[in-house]
């Protein structure tokens, strides 16, 4: 075994109980049967600790790959992570909007239970405590503020935020149009001076990293001012979590720049803001097509050279379309555990489908919580 040339690892040992993920891409294979493979292994916060090439003796024959363990594509290993990053924190406080059904009121339950939120239901009573009832669950020790309907839960738990009441939202089984209305009425609402978007946090089987994807839920056809905004969310959201300097890259169907394809130029536009400062705190390419972006080989076959092509940690696509229907391909067709937020409003909203899981309800607000917990300690503690 001799080292791989390519990044220097990260200094220092690996804690007790890090997660250490280690990928192999053959190289070469030798006459002699001989097969050179470029190792590296990347932790749980996808920086590398470990590159390598490895010669290793080749069999003569294909073998299959082993099927993927079933236990494999639910174990949730990144979202339980989450959760500890957030262990012995003061819980979050949430309104939860409209949780008038029992997937609402159990990913609230469970999700306190976890130490990550204090929820506070807002809707209305009796079909909350129906729901409740329904499932099983019991909300005595949780605060519940009354409203007629749906409309009047959105407008209620945004006053609550704007006021400081709660340090982040949570939507119930109401349609997200109705809590986004209020959320982004401009006078009202807890817009700021950036654009609005959602992020996905994937944990992909197939992948060695954390894979986050934006955006996939809020912005239709985002013009090149929105993106900016998406990609410096998505960034912002990325180091909360612990990746230090996230890579992002803009996708698009070729890794060339067309004037036949506009998401071709906004990708080369992007990657100029960020080299005049316009973006920061990332490292940025594109256009990059799929594979490329998350496939080293895939890069090198096409002899792209890039510090982010194989190893983003941030897909950013054209459209909602695009994104929507990449999110849901990993969900359904790869076993990825997904959680997901809005960005860019004055606190987190955490954005659930009526499709989602406990785990991903649980694992989205844990990221909630994470940028909660960023902006208290950015904030010094005005003296009693």
């Amino acid at each position: 075994m001799t080292d791989a040339a390519g990044p220097a690892p990260v200094a220092g040992p690996l804690a007790v109980g890090a997660t250490l993920t280690v990928t192999a891409v053959v190289r070469e294979r030798r006459s002699d049967g001989i097969a050179v493979l470029d190792c590296r292994g990347v932790d749980q916060t996808g920086q590398i600790v470990l590159t390598a090439i490895v010669d290793l003796r080749a069999p003569a024959v294909a073998v299959p790959p082993p099927a993927l363990a079933p236990n494999r594509i639910n174990e949730h290993l990144r979202h339980r992570q989450l959760v500890q990053r957030f262990a012995g924190q003061k819980p979050v406080r949430i309104a939860v909007v409209h949780p008038c059904d029992g997937c609402s009121v159990a990913g609230a339950a469970e999700a306190a239970a976890a130490g990550l939120i204090e929820p506070v239901l807002v809707g209305p009573e009796a079909k909350i405590r129906a729901a409740a009832k329904d499932a099983g669950i019991d909300i005595s020790r949780f605060r519940l503020v009354a409203t007629p309907h749906s409309h009047a839960a959105a407008a209620a738990a945004v006053a609550m935020a704007r006021n400081g009441e709660v340090e982040a939202l949570m939507k119930g089984s109401l349609h997200t149009d109705e809590l986004m209305h209020e959320v982004v009425d401009p006078a009202t609402g807890l817009c700021t001076g950036r654009r609005v978007s959602h992020v996905y946090l994937f944990d992909v089987p197939a992948y060695s990293r954390p894979l986050l994807i934006t955006d996939a839920a809020i912005n239709i056809q985002p013009t090149l001012e929105d993106k900016r905004d998406i990609c410096q969310n998505a960034i912002d959201l990325a180091r909360t979590i612990g990746i230090a300097t996230p890579k992002v890259a803009i996708l698009a169907a070729v890794e060339t720049v067309s004037a036949r394809m506009p998401s071709t130029i906004d990708a080369a536009a992007l990657c100029k803001m960020a080299d005049r400062g316009q973006i920061t705190g990332g490292r940025l390419d594109g256009p990059l097509a799929f594979d490329n972006a998350i496939s080293a080989e895939a890069a090198r076959t096409k002899g792209i050279v890039s510090a982010v092509a194989g190893e983003a940690d941030i897909l950013l696509v054209p459209d909602l379309e695009v994104g929507n229907m990449l999110a849901k391909q990993l969900t359904f067709l790869a076993g990825a555990d997904a959680a997901g937020i809005v960005v860019g409003a004055r606190l987190p909203i955490v954005l659930t489908s009526r499709a989602d899981s406990i785990s991903t309800r649980v694992a989205s607000c844990a990221i909630a919580a994470l940028m909660v917990a960023a902006r208290r300690a950015a904030v010094p503690a005005v003296p009693v």
